[in-house]
């Protein structure tokens, strides 16, 4: 049986495994760091200049590496293990549960990156990477939106992520039962939103603003199939 043959990206790829599974036992001490990245090439063995082909900005391509590794994770979690009879809410919760569940012995890591990605210089990539995630979480649950709700709902799920996130970087409960609840208090107050937004959209003035500038809106920005724009993505 022949081979199928490997592709230059997917050498690329396996390099920057190779570094990042390096560079996790560094990052709790040093940091996504330039110290961490050259820690990651000697550990791993991978010849300096194939680690800067892989990763050109060092540490940084890392840090969002680990994230859409985790993100991977999580959509393969979604499509084998989401319990069977969940209504939307209960699956975007128990998806971002699981999300961080992921990343539960890599909790210092986690905390270095959002430390990394508060820095103005890299604030969109860490912007751009919590809406990967939530759109991985929409995707995964069976969200086929097409009009402004796949913006909006991408949009504050990814407020939602990243509160979350940060209450559990400093969650010392067990089994993280605060973040659960604190999981849960966020969602419930987007559904009352949500609730507000049907209201709306049944009263007269909603119906109005949906057959006038609400459906000019939803096709100026209907997103196309293969080419969603991403926060911080050149116009």
């Amino acid at each position: 049986m022949t081979e199928t043959p490997r592709s230059e990206s997917d050498h690329i790829a396996e390099t920057r495994e190779k570094l990042l599974e390096a560079a996790l036992m560094h990052v709790v001490f040093d940091g996504w760091s330039d110290k961490t990245f050259d820690m990651a090439v000697a550990d791993s063995g991978v010849e300096p200049g194939l680690a800067k082909l892989a990763c050109p900005r060092g540490a940084l391509d890392l840090a969002i590496a680990f994230h859409r590794t985790k993100d991977a994770a999580l959509a393969d979690a979604l499509a084998n293990e989401l319990p069977a009879g969940l209504g939307f809410t209960a699956k975007v919760t128990w998806a971002v549960r699981k999300r961080l569940e992921l990343v539960e012995f890599d909790k210092e890591a986690v905390r270095r990156g959002a430390t990394l990605f508060a820095l103005p210089i890299y604030a969109s990539d860490g912007a751009r990477l919590i809406w990967e995630t939530a759109d991985t979480i929409w995707t995964g649950v069976g969200d086929t939106s097409t009009d402004l709700n796949w913006y909006t709902k991408r949009a504050t799920l990814s407020g939602v992520y990243s509160a979350t996130v940060l209450y559990w970087l400093g969650d010392e409960s067990e089994g993280h039962e605060a973040t659960w609840a604190f999981l849960d208090r966020r969602i419930e107050d987007v559904m009352r939103i949500e609730k507000a937004k049907a209201k709306f959209r049944g009263s007269g003035v909603g119906k109005a603003w949906e057959a006038g500038p609400a459906k000019i809106l939803s096709k100026i920005s209907k997103p196309g199939s293969a080419d969603r724009p991403l926060p911080g993505s050149p116009a």
